[in-house]
């Protein structure tokens, strides 16, 4: 991936003078560590480094992690039970390459779609969550994504059960057209009819979150909190100022920026966001303000 700069150094230096133990003159081959530079503060890391610090940089820089990955950090161990996996994105419009491509991204990606959606708990906290993944088209919104996410919703509103939502995504899915952009409203609806019983929507936007998710279900959570230097908003910056050809402000659409101008209620750093989410559930436990 281009935020990734992966380089293989091998060690020159072996341990114990050269020499396996019990072996004389038999050299020993430590394996090569990936290291991973940082794009915000240019240092290189070991891979296992970042990887134990939940893939964020001693300067605070957030990597981008799968979906996965990111419930193993949120949601107690064993508690999650996946939902609506067998919805995948077909070819709606015939459109030329399509079904190859997906084909292409569900090997690359180990994934079938670009949300996973599924009930868990959060430090003993009932909830239904959904993720989306970076790594399948860059989270992209398609008629799978709708559904999924619309499911998960209407699940939670017939259970009471409250809904966490992390969004990361490139926007609608050119590749079905109307029918992807028909998504932000039917997920919309879905995300009304659960405020309307009463249920709690937190979101949690992380990098990038743009297009049509912002438009819709990523902006309309009764808390939003949002990744430190995550990028959020509908168009891009550089689509922007060509078209109003102004100069925009000093890190515009950075979640740092929607913050201070009240898009985003706080900043969740990755590290501190299963405590976050535990105190806000219970805060709004249905049965402490029954």
């Amino acid at each position: 991936m281009a935020f990734l700069n992966f380089i293989f150094q091998p060690k020159n230096e072996l341990e114990d003078g050269g020499r396996e133990a019990g072996l004389p003159g038999v050299q020993t081959e430590e394996p090569e560590e990936t290291e991973i530079t940082c794009p915000n503060c240019h240092k290189s890391f070991p891979a296992s480094r970042i990887d134990s610090n939940m893939h964020v940089c001693q300067c605070g820089y957030h990597f981008r992690i799968n979906g996965r990955t990111r419930i193993s950090y949120i949601a107690d161990e064993g508690s999650f039970n996946e939902l609506f996996a067998d919805v995948r994105s077909k070819d709606p419009i015939q459109f030329p390459g399509y079904e190859k491509k997906l084909e292409a991204t569900r090997a690359a990606s180990g994934c079938e779609e670009a949300v996973i959606t599924g009930t868990a708990k959060i430090n003993g906290n009932d909830c239904c969550v959904f993720v989306m993944e970076p790594f399948f088209m860059m989270g992209s919104m398609g008629t799978a994504v709708g559904e999924k996410i619309t499911s998960i919703f209407e699940y939670a509103t017939e259970h009471r059960l409250p809904v966490i939502g992390f969004t990361v995504s490139g926007g609608a899915r050119m590749q079905e057209g109307l029918v992807s952009l028909m998504q932000m409203a039917k997920c919309s609806g879905a995300v009304k009819r659960h405020s309307d019983a009463g249920l709690l929507y937190v979101t949690v936007l992380t990098d990038p979150t743009t297009g049509g998710v912002t438009a819709s279900f990523a902006m309309e959570g009764d808390i939003i909190l949002a990744e430190p230097g995550a990028t959020v908003g509908f168009a891009g910056a550089r689509v922007i100022e060509q078209t109003t050809r102004k100069v925009l402000p000093k890190g515009f659409q950075t979640a740092e920026f929607l913050m201070e101008h009240g898009f985003v209620d706080n900043i969740a750093p990755r590290r501190g966001q299963k405590k976050i989410l535990q105190k806000i559930l219970e805060m709004h436990r249905e049965e402490d303000r029954a």
